[in-house]
C-alpha cells in the first residue's frame, strides 16, 4: 500500500514538473503554432503542447506560460480561464489576431487588456487592418529583457518615436510580407517593447509605438505582440528569441 502510494505521489509530482516546464499554445490555425514551437524549443529547450479553445484543461496553473492566438470568435469559457490565469501569477502571451475587431464583443478581454479598438475617427483614429505589407519592427526598450537577451537585430531603421521630433536609427527586422493592425489604443500603463513601420498602398508612411508591450495584471502578466498572420512570421529567428524571452522573462 505504503509504495503504491509513493508511486502515486511520485506520477503526481512528474506531471505536475512536465506542465510546469511546458508552453501551453490555444489557437485556431495550427501552422503558425507549430512553427513558434520549435523556434522555442530550438532557443530555450522549451516544450509547448498546442490545442484548440475547446480543449482548453479546467487548471492552467502548472503551465510555464499560456500563448493565445485565436483568430476567430474567442469563445467566453477560455476568456475568463485567459484572465484569471494571468491574474492569479501567470504569463499569458497574446499574439496578433487575438486582439482584433472579432473579441469586441467579448466582455472582459480589452478591459482586462487596457486597450480599446477605436471605430469612429472623432474619437480617436480608427482602427484598420492592412494585409500583404512589408513591415519593419524597431526595438524600443533597450535596456529590455525581452528585446535584448540574446537577440541580435539585423538592420538599423530609421524610426520616429509617437510625440518625438526626431529620427532614430534603432535595432530592428523586417517581415516582407504580413497583417499590420493600426491604431491600437492603449489606455492603461504598460511598458512598450516594439515599435512598427511601414508604407501603406497609398505612400503614406506609418510608424506607431505598439508593436509589442508586458504589463503586470494582478499576481501575473501580459506580452502582446502584433505581428504573426502567417505561420513564416514565426519563423524569424528574431522574432522567435523575442517570443522566447517573453516566455522566460522574470520581472523583479
Amino acid at each position: 500500500m505504503k509504495k503504491k502510494l509513493l508511486l502515486l505521489t511520485l506520477l503526481i509530482f512528474a506531471t505536475r514538473h512536465l506542465s510546469a516546464q511546458q508552453v501551453l499554445m490555444v489557437a485556431d490555425e495550427f501552422p503558425a503554432m507549430e512553427i513558434l514551437a520549435k523556434g522555442l524549443q530550438e532557443q530555450e529547450g522549451l516544450i509547448s503542447k498546442i490545442i484548440a479553445q475547446t480543449d482548453l484543461p479546467d487548471d492552467l496553473s502548472g503551465f510555464q506560460a499560456v500563448v493565445v492566438y485565436i483568430h476567430k470568435d474567442l469563445d467566453t469559457g477560455p476568456e475568463e480561464a485567459f484572465i484569471r490565469y494571468a491574474e492569479e501569477g501567470g504569463k499569458l502571451i497574446v499574439l496578433h489576431h487575438s486582439i482584433s475587431s472579432g473579441k469586441r464583443k467579448n466582455k472582459e478581454w480589452f478591459s482586462f487588456l487596457g486597450l480599446e479598438l477605436p471605430q469612429a475617427e472623432e474619437e480617436a483614429p480608427a482602427y484598420k487592418y492592412i494585409d500583404d505589407m512589408s513591415m519593419d519592427i524597431v526595438n524600443l526598450a533597450p535596456k529590455h529583457f525581452i528585446t535584448t537577451h540574446k537577440v541580435a537585430y539585423p538592420q538599423k531603421i530609421k524610426y520616429q518615436s509617437e510625440g518625438t521630433p526626431k529620427y532614430k536609427n534603432l535595432p530592428g527586422f523586417n517581415f516582407p510580407k504580413t497583417e499590420v493592425y493600426l491604431n491600437h489604443h492603449l489606455i492603461t500603463p504598460r511598458t512598450v517593447l516594439l515599435g512598427f513601420k511601414f508604407i501603406d498602398p497609398k505612400g503614406n508612411e506609418w510608424m506607431q509605438d505598439r508593436s509589442a508591450w508586458w504589463m503586470k495584471t494582478g499576481k501575473g502578466s501580459v506580452f502582446c505582440s502584433q505581428a504573426g498572420h502567417y505561420a513564416q512570421d514565426f519563423a524569424d529567428v528574431t522574432y522567435a528569441r523575442i517570443l522566447a524571452n517573453a516566455v522566460i522573462y522574470k520581472p523583479e
